[in-house]
């Protein structure tokens, strides 16, 4: 299908209390190889996330989440992560890993336009 390029996905999510395995969406990492396209949504509730759970450090989760930008954008601000490859950088966001901030499994899909699925997919997902 002209167009339409593969892409592939995953919902971020804050997950508090690692044992509960409670979590809430909070964003979307979709990465487009063909267009070249990685890229972070999220957004960060507060309010939402201290009523389900109090005690959060909301300044530590503001600090991971930006970090997770940075490398998305393969800014040398992301550290050594953030200087490799695009396949490479959403590997390692999307890697399985047992703290306060998880991916989901990763999904794939087709479009013309990642942006515009990004943002479709952080509206279905996350809002």
């Amino acid at each position: 299908m002209p167009g339409n390029d593969l892409f592939e996905y995953a919902v971020l999510r804050v997950v508090p209390r690692v044992e509960r395995e409670e979590f809430l969406n909070i964003g979307i990492i979709l990465y487009c190889p063909k267009q070249k396209f990685l890229q972070t949504l999220f957004t960060l509730d507060e309010a939402k996330l201290t009523s389900l759970f109090p005690g959060i450090d909301i300044p530590e989760l503001q600090q991971h989440l930006e970090a997770f930008r940075q490398i998305a954008l393969g800014t040398h601000e992301g550290g050594p992560i953030g200087t490799l490859d695009t396949a490479s950088r959403f590997r390692w966001l999307t890697a399985t890993r047992s703290t306060v901030l998880q991916t989901s499994k990763v999904h794939p899909g087709f479009c013309g336009d990642p942006a515009a699925a990004l943002q479709r997919l952080y509206n279905q997902l996350v809002l």
